[in-house]
Order: C-alpha cells, then structure tokens, then sequence
C-alpha cells in the first residue's frame, strides 16, 4: 500500500476531487488505481483570505513498485496497521473476570474479554443509557439530582455526556481499534481520519448501548444499578466483590475502571490498603463565548462557510506565579452542564451534539493543582480539596444547584455581575453572580486573571467583557492514581486488581482510557485460558 501526504484542496473544492489528486500525484492512469481511502484529513487555516483542507490518502495501485522507485515526494510505502492482539494463556480461570464500571476503560475491557471468550460480567454502579438520560434532563430542568445516576455515573461514564472528543496524543495501534468499534457501533466514519474526530453525545449514547448489546451476545453479562461497595482481600490478593452490600461475588480478576469521581470506591479501597497516591489535576471554571466570535477569530472571512463547522481553540498561558492556566475539553456549539455526582455539590463541564450547533462555545479554563497544594499526606488530599470547593459553589449558588457565574470582564475587575451582556449561559438549572474569588482558591483566580489578558493576543475576543465564567470545573482528572505495577497493570500490591482507565490516574480522554482498558483486557487474556 502506498500513502500519498499533504494532498490539498482548496474550501470550494469538492472532495471527489481528491482522487484526480492521487492520480496527478503518482502519475499514473485511473484504471491503476485500484482503491484509495483517506487516512487522515485536517485544515490549514494559516494563510490569511486562504483556507486548505490537507489529506493523507491510502492507495492501492498497480505497478506499485516502480512508483516507489521514482522516489515521488511525499509518497512512500506502507503496511495496513491493524490489531493483532495477544495469545491466550494457559493457567486455568475458575471464576470470570470483573470489570467494574461501563466508561470508555471499562465498556473496552468488557468488549476484548467478551470477544476472546472470557464471558465477563460488566458491573455498573448507575443505570442504562435511557434512564439515565431522564433522569438527568430531570435533574437540569427541575433540580431533582439521585446519586448513581448522573453524568458521572451510568451507561457510557462521564464521557457519554461530553463532545465525545477523539483526540489523543498517543502513538498506539490501539487507537485504531477503538476508533475502528465505535464506526461499527454506530459512530461517523470521519472519526477515523479527521484530525479533531469526535462524536457528540446524541451519537454516543446510541453506540454505548450497541456495544454493551454485542458484550451480552458473546456471552458476557452487563449489570446496572450494581455499585460495588467493598472487596474481599486475602494475603493481598483480592478474592471477590461486594454488590450493594448484600452480594458477594468471587472472580479472578478484577479490572477497576470506575471513573474519576467514585469518591466512596477510592475510600473504600484505601480502607482496605489498596496502595493509592497523589497526583495533580487541575481546577478552575468553564468560560463560554459566542460560538461565532470563535469562528471568526480561527477562520477569518471564511467563518460561514458551510464546510468547517463550529470552530474549536486549545490555549495555554504560564503566568508569572509558575503556575499554568489552559483550556481543556473545548465543545464548540455546546452548553455548560451540570454534573455533579454528590448532593449539595456543584461541578460543571461540557457537552457537544454531533452537530455542534448551539450559539454558545464552552470550554474548562483550568489552573493546575499540584499535591504541595493539598497540605495533607493523606492520598485522598486532593478528592478533599475537590470537595471544599464543590461545596462552596453549591452554597454561592444559592443551594439550589444553580452554579456560580461571573463575566469576564466584571471577574478582571473584581466585581460581582449585575446584569448578562451578549452571552446567555447555558447552564441548567441556572446560575448566580457570584465573585467567584469566593469559590476558588486565591491562586487559581490570580492565575486566571493573568492569564486571560494574555491569550486575548492568541485568540481575539477571548477575554471580552461579556464572556460567562460558570464555576466550578473541577473533574478534569482523578486527583489520585491507584498504583500499578508497570508490567502486569496489577495493583501495586494487591493481586488480580487491575486499575484502570482515568478513574486509576492512567488516561485522560476517552480514546485513551479505551487503549488502557484494553491493555488491562489483554493482561488477564495473556494469563488465562478462556476454556
């Protein structure tokens, strides 16, 4: 197979074009071209009054040596990547193997286990994807929030109610394989060459469902409203799981994927000696602008234009106190959405459609955290410092799960706002003005506010005076890591328990925390046999 780089067409040009590209390019005729796929697309925006979409193409093609032998630029020869996997192993399995949590990490353990033949059972301490979904359109609209059935927690994880971003900076055959099941469970096949795929949560919450059905036709079993509430431990090697403090469960090995906010499961497992670490994170709050500032600000004259869509932006700033100020998880053509997964909590983050069609753009406008911070030893520091200020913002908020907001330009001056300007939050229920100094560490909001002045140079318009910032963002990553042993993935000292995913401190995206409940599938398929 030959693939053909920085192949480019202008915006008006329709994509057919790109064949008589491959063609120009190799120098051959159209019936020496056999086939050819796109392997990659992006948009080079660099050049004012000038926008090119760039592609890199797959092709097969007769002759093809003699091709490569003209030594065309920007053309070489490569193999197919695909997913191979591992061998099975031979030490007998007398109980399945549990994977605890149906996010990205664990749905994609479940899946690998469930196609090898390993029949595992999926335990999920929320609901399906439907329920859950009434039920949290019922916590936004009427403030009536339940415990493990949330954005946090449910069908799909957190991730399933987000912009279902793709990206990932990983080098991982892996990768290919996640992106290669969500386009067979239901998901657009760009995200397999789009330079920023995502999905968008409409189309999310149908592929999460399809892939738990294809889990229970290859003979495992996915069990919701199913919270594991403790584990039995012997000569540190866990034996079995407790469910809902009545059932008892025996397995030989355990895949923890339980997300980064099962504040109880992270207390639990340290009660019982689970080795559990420190890590940073970060904090802050969600700024959102008017979705065609962005647009105009990326792509200039061309901000209409029906090819590209709602505009993205990634910034990062470090400010003069040695600390770092950045966005993260930006959803274009979204809404703020309230998430948190405790009563008298508020939490924020961001979710996208597949269309990303809405007026406003949000994203996390985040300071880092470093465990220094926390002024405690204790490994579950950081899960308190989360807590203080997710409390605060619940209280400032009127105690009623309104989020505290602030403009941009009322939050420069230290100001409390009075009244909106042209960006209507989109936040539910609702928020309040609030100073938001009041809910955030000093450090963070000195942070923020330098660090605003500055990337309005990078990004015009980013810190005009009636952008909202929404607080409180704190869920970025888990604020702990559950130590694993580097070769094995098993808990660093406790046996068969295989920490994983973002709520382990491993990944951070849903594309990676895929990869490593992968990885932690594959460990348990290299050990036992499936017989």
């Amino acid at each position: 197979m030959i693939r053909i780089s920085n192949l480019k067409l202008g915006i008006d040009e329709d994509i057919s074009s790109l064949k008589d590209l491959v063609i120009k390019k190799l120098k051959i005729k159209e019936k020496d071209l056999i086939k050819y796929n796109i392997y990659k697309e992006s948009i080079d925006a660099r050049r004012r009054g000038k926008i090119d979409f760039v592609y890199t193409v797959d092709a097969q093609v007769n002759n093809e040596d003699k091709i490569l032998k003209s030594k065309v630029k920007d053309v070489v020869k490569v193999k197919q990547a695909t997913y191979i996997g591992v061998e099975i192993g031979t030490e007998k399995l007398n109980n399945r193997p549990i994977i605890i949590g149906s996010g990205p990490a664990g749905l994609f353990a479940a899946l690998l286990l469930a196609q090898k033949g390993y029949n595992p059972l999926l335990l999920e301490r929320g609901l399906d994807v439907d329920n859950r979904t009434n039920d949290i359109n019922d916590f936004w609209n009427n403030r009536k929030f339940k415990n493990n059935s949330n954005v946090q927690f449910g069908e799909g994880g957190a991730g399933t109610f987000s912009d279902g971003k793709l990206t990932t900076r990983i080098k991982d055959i892996r990768c290919r394989k996640v992106l290669e099941e969500l386009v067979n469970f239901g998901s657009p096949d760009e995200i397999l060459y789009s330079h920023k795929p995502h999905v968008g949560t409409d189309i999310l919450k149908g592929v999460v469902k399809n892939i738990r059905n294809e889990i229970i036709r290859l003979g495992g079993e996915v069990r919701f409203d199913s919270k594991v509430t403790d584990v039995i431990v012997e000569n540190q090697e866990i034996k079995a799981v407790v469910i809902n403090e009545t059932e008892t469960i025996e397995s030989d090995a355990v895949i923890l994927a339980i997300g980064h906010s099962a504040r109880d499961t992270y207390k639990m497992l340290h009660k019982r000696g689970v080795r559990i670490i420190q890590k940073p994170f970060a904090i802050g709050a969600r700024i959102e602008h008017p979705q065609e500032l962005i647009n105009k600000s990326q792509y200039k004259e061309f901000y209409n234009h029906p090819r590209l869509g709602a505009a993205d932006y990634r910034l990062i700033e470090h400010t003069s106190n040695a600390r770092t100020a950045y966005t993260f998880c930006m959803c274009p053509g979204g809404s703020v959405i309230a998430s948190a997964s405790n009563e008298f909590e508020v939490v924020t983050n961001g979710m996208s459609e597949h269309a990303r069609d809405k007026a406003n753009a949000n994203s996390a406008f985040l300071v880092n955290v470093l465990p220094e911070d926390f002024g405690s030893d204790d490994p579950l520091a950081g899960v308190h410092f989360q807590e203080k200020y997710e409390k605060l913002a619940y209280e400032l908020g009127g105690k009623n799960y309104n989020a505290p907001a602030q403009l941009v330009g009322d939050f420069l001056n230290d100001k409390v706002t009075t009244s909106l300007g042209s960006v209507e939050p989109s936040y539910k229920p609702g928020v309040e003005f609030v100073d938001l100094r009041e809910c955030l560490p000093e450090f963070v909001t000195t942070t923020m506010k330098e660090a605003l002045v500055s990337l309005d140079n990078k990004l015009h318009g980013f810190a005009m005076h009636d952008a909202v910032l929404t607080g409180v963002e704190t869920r970025s990553s888990a604020p702990i890591r559950i130590v694993r042993d580097e070769e094995t993935l098993e808990s660093a000292n406790t046996k068969n328990l295989y920490p994983c995913g973002e709520g382990a401190g491993y990944a951070g995206g849903i594309v990676t925390a895929a990869v490593d409940g992968i990885k932690c599938a594959e460990k348990i398929i290299m050990k036992y046999s499936n017989l």
